[in-house]
């Protein structure tokens, strides 16, 4: 497995948690304190985080298969971009247990 596989899982699921962590401080802004502008804000948002999100999902399932995880493993990481927040403890989670995987194989340098 490549190193690009997880660094683009990290890179989309660091997006989809801060549009989430927007969208609901929106959602907050727009029902509970009736803030002017936060309609168009949530829109945007909103829609920016649900094209992003199916970029994750595609994304995080390709790193599931790549690392043969199985489904419920793969299914709990797919959820964490619903939930606000959950995305970036999982990425931390997943980056350490995968990180390790890239040091095992990495090539030793010859000494001349």
């Amino acid at each position: 497995m490549k190193k690009s596989v997880l660094t683009r899982y990290r890179v989309m699921a660091y997006v989809t948690g801060v549009l989430l962590v927007l969208l609901t401080l929106g959602v907050i802004a727009k029902y509970l304190l009736k803030i002017d502008g936060a309609d168009s804000f949530t829109t945007v948002v909103g829609i920016a985080h649900g094209w992003l999100y199916v970029v994750y999902l595609v994304f995080a399932f390709d790193l599931g298969s790549k690392a043969k995880w199985p489904v419920a493993k793969q299914l709990w990481v797919l959820l964490a971009g619903t939930i606000p927040t959950a995305a970036f403890f999982v990425e931390r989670k997943i980056s350490h247990e995968l990180e390790g995987r890239f040091a095992d194989t990495a090539p030793t340098p010859v000494k001349a």
